[in-house]
């Protein structure tokens, strides 16, 4: 009776082994990097938000009685701007409108005032638009751009979109 035995170690190198033995694979294709997923557009302020002042607010936050969002680095925050015109519409000349409305502006100060973004980010954000502008030969401040009357909601999520890029590219 024989028994079933191990098959012996192959021995010869490794240009001279068998080729047909070979496992292939298919080629690997890389997916493209996904975005993060951009910041949800945050409600309307409350009374609340409307009413008390910043460091009233910022003293219930203290005692636990008020709980602030978490504040968004200057990619985010630009980002999250895209959203909140997306979703209460763009307009020019006002940083409101009367049908609730907002510029880039009027976004941003929005989720300043609701704790989305730090003064500081806020700055850091409009310095990416800024710079934005800059290389495109546009030398007038962002909200005086977005006033122009040719100017389309298109343009501004564009500008938006590469200063987010370019926060994201310098760590913010």
């Amino acid at each position: 009776m024989s028994r079933h035995t191990a098959p012996a170690p192959q021995t010869a190198t490794p240009s001279a082994a068998r080729t047909h033995d070979r496992i292939t694979t298919a080629p690997v294709t890389l997916q493209p990097a996904i975005a993060p997923a951009p910041p949800a557009a945050p409600d309307w302020p409350t009374w609340g938000q409307r009413i008390l002042p910043t460091p009233l607010r910022g003293l219930l936050v203290d005692l636990g009685m008020w709980q602030d969002p978490q504040p968004l680095p200057p990619s985010g925050h630009l980002t999250q701007t895209i959203a909140v015109l997306d979703r209460y519409g763009w307009c020019r000349s006002l940083d409101y409108s009367p049908t609730g409305r907002m510029c880039i502006r009027g976004a941003q100060n929005l989720l300043e005032k609701t704790g989305h973004v730090t003064p500081a980010a806020r700055d850091r954000a409009v310095d990416h638009m800024q710079t934005v502008l800059s290389r495109h030969g546009v030398t007038m401040p962002f909200h005086a751009w977005n006033d122009l009357p040719h100017q389309q909601f298109s343009n501004i999520q564009t500008l938006l979109t590469r200063a987010a890029y370019t926060a994201r590219a310098n760590g913010e």
